[in-house]
């Protein structure tokens, strides 16, 4: 698309001594424009047309290694084995172990790089791809990966993103700098690409969207566009499609409120309720335990992508290592279909009506918002209450699966976690173990 084609044009320059003339490249579109088909031969052109300065590393992040792995297996590593031996590629590894990613015959690598601190300690780093930043409260990619590639003299930065709310402070602090250059008319350093819909404008005029969306008329069409004005609120079409910076407090669950609530150190310990939740489409599942208590502990056991025909082994496991602890489901929800094979199991399932999922969603919100929970801090969660959003149910609300833009599953099964635990202790001790 022309957009990608400006963005590696310049982006891609070099000076006389070969070095890249920007260090850094960072673009900004909405959601569904193409990030992933830019990035990807970016990564392997550093790969091929740099080896002559030796084997090339590349590193890929997102907003959590979860969201990584899943962009890197399903989106680009698929791509890369349809021209596994033109591109010279040794082997792509796409097992769950100590390395998934690929290594070309000429010794370059492109790997996940952990959204950690100490994620990028003892390595060195030729092109480090940070996507999805809006995702980002603090500058742990950016502590983890400046060390790495301070010592690359022809190294580069590609960083990618729609626009976050206020609380995206390190994405926010990246476009104000682009912005600046660009005002200034910087040539060198930071090369700043942006695509947004002005502040003022009318986010709703078709005849608009086309000087702010670059995909439209390309792989988006106007079709899809209308449906998603029709269907989500307008915060979140302003920023998903205008591509512009929403307020955080526009989040069901405001971010302050969130974080007062989380912790990374806390632990459901004693008694505990598990519960379970799937996406519609079945293609994520997550695992939630609540202590029970005067101040309740929530936290996520296990989250996976893909098929959750893995849920029914891990929740016997669970629940027969912790005294037969019951688990919680949304009994016309997509993980009531376990509901039966956990029962034949052993499994006590507590299934809740949709009148009691409405009610525990509030009951959640409550908690968080009168701080009379705590919540292990996990970025899966994190993401899913930050894509949180209400669907109506006659005069009152439940957390929406299809109206999100993200798997939020982990936040439902923390809700019905808590309900459980909040609906008086469990018949025997329960222990998490």
């Amino acid at each position: 698309m022309p957009w990608q084609r400006l963005v590696a044009e310049v982006g891609g320059e070099v000076l006389s001594d070969g070095r890249p003339a920007f260090r850094e490249v960072v673009f900004t579109v909405p959601r569904q424009s193409g990030k992933t088909s830019l990035a990807l031969p970016w990564e392997a052109q550093r790969a091929i047309g740099w080896e002559h300065l030796g084997p090339q590393v590349i590193s890929y992040s997102a907003q959590d290694g979860s969201s990584a792995r899943k962009k890197l297996l399903q989106d680009q590593l698929p791509l890369l084995e349809r021209h596994q031996k033109a591109l010279g590629i040794k082997r792509i590894y796409t097992g769950s172990g100590p390395f998934e990613g690929v290594v070309w015959e000429n010794g370059s690598r492109l790997s996940l790089l952990a959204s950690t601190e100490d994620a990028g300690h003892g390595q060195t780093i030729d092109l480090a791809v940070k996507d999805e930043l809006f995702a980002d409260h603090d500058d742990r990619r950016d502590q983890a990966l400046i060390p790495a590639m301070a010592t690359r003299r022809f190294g580069q930065v590609l960083a990618c993103s729609t626009m976050g709310t206020d609380d995206s402070v390190p994405w926010n602090r990246l476009v104000e700098r682009g912005r600046l250059a660009c005002e200034a008319g910087k040539t060198d350093g930071i090369a700043y690409f942006e695509w947004s819909a002005p502040p003022d404008s009318d986010i709703a005029d078709p005849a608009l969207w086309s000087s702010f969306m670059p995909a439209l008329g390309f792989t988006i069409d106007e079709d899809t566009v209308a449906h998603a004005l029709e269907q989500m609120p307008e915060n979140e079409f302003r920023r998903a499609w205008g591509n512009q910076q929403t307020k955080a407090d526009d989040r069901v669950i405001p971010a302050t409120l969130w974080n007062a609530v989380c912790d990374p150190n806390v632990e459901a310990q004693g008694q505990a309720v598990f519960a379970i939740d799937a996406t519609p489409e079945r293609s994520a599942a997550a695992i939630a335990v609540c202590s029970v208590g005067e101040l309740p502990v929530v936290e996520v056991v296990e989250h996976r992508r893909g098929n959750p025909s893995w849920l029914v082994d891990r929740v016997v496991g669970l629940s027969e290592k912790n005294e037969r602890a019951p688990v919680v489901v949304e009994a016309r929800g997509p993980a009531g279909s376990f509901a039966a094979d956990l029962e034949r199991r052993g499994v006590r399932v507590v299934a809740v009506s949709s009148a009691e999922f409405v009610a525990a969603s509030g009951r959640f919100f409550d908690g968080v918002v009168e701080a009379k929970m705590r919540v292990r801090r996990e970025p899966v969660l994190d993401a899913a209450v930050a894509a949180a959003v209400r669907r109506a149910v006659g005069d009152s609300w439940a957390w929406g699966r299809r109206s999100a833009q993200e798997d939020v599953s982990p936040l439902v099964a923390a809700t019905l976690a808590f309900w459980g635990a909040q609906n008086g202790p469990p018949e025997a001790d329960f222990f998490v173990i």
